[in-house]
This record gives structure tokens, sequence and C-alpha cells, in this order.
């Protein structure tokens, strides 16, 4: 068993993506939209609105009687390669960067890692 990779985006940034077919020509390439979901083992992120694809759910009877199937939409994981971050401040995509920053609590110093915008250098 390998060990999951770090990734540097994490559940609830905003992130764009950067990489397929522009949106002209009915991809994603630009657009933006908060994570989901992150699988470290598989690289992936689940993306709000990115990558939707259409599976088709077989005619079943419910509880009440009707029937439920038909076609529904969900979003489909998405490659972390191809989605960076956007930067709070100006709303572009951004390279993550780490500081370490030293933090007084309780009358102790303690090292905390902080998340940069690489293009700003401000604090995500």
């Amino acid at each position: 068993m390998s060990m999951a990779n770090k990734l540097k985006i994490k559940k609830g940034d905003l992130v764009q993506v950067i990489a397929g077919a522009r949106q002209s020509r009915g991809g994603d390439r630009g657009k933006q939209g908060k994570v989901l979901a992150v699988y470290p083992e598989r690289n992936r992120v689940l993306v709000e609105g990115v990558n939707r694809v259409i599976k088709h759910k077989k005619a079943t009877q419910t509880q009440a009687g009707g029937t439920a199937g038909g076609r529904e939409t969900h979003e489909a994981p998405i490659h972390v390669s191809n989605v960076a971050l956007v930067d709070p401040k100006d709303n572009k995509p951004t390279r993550v960067g780490y500081r370490e920053e030293s933090v007084e609590r309780d009358g102790r110093t303690k090292t905390v890692r902080v998340r940069i915008s690489r293009r700003t250098g401000e604090e995500i």
C-alpha cells in the first residue's frame, strides 16, 4: 500500500480549470468552482459545476409507487494538475507555496506552515 500524495488544493478552495477544451468549444477551461472533495490517492479533485457527466439510471419502482429513473448529471473528478487555485486578491489562477511563521500562543512559540499565493505573496 503506497502513501497518498500531499495535494496543495484543499476542500472548499476556489479553483480554476487551466487545461482542456475552451468553453467556446463546449469544454470547461476557464471555469471557476469550489472544490467539493479531494482524492489524494488518485490525484483528483471534484469541482462544483465542472466536468459534468450524464449518468443513465434504470427506471425502478419507488416506495410511493412511482418510477424513478432517466438521465442524471453529476460532476466527475478532474486531475489536480488541470486546476489552479484562484488568488483571492485578483481572482486569477496562481501556484501555491508555503511560508513558515512563528505564532505565539499561551506563552509558547509554535511554527506554523501557511499557504501563500506565488502570484501576490498573500496568505490564502
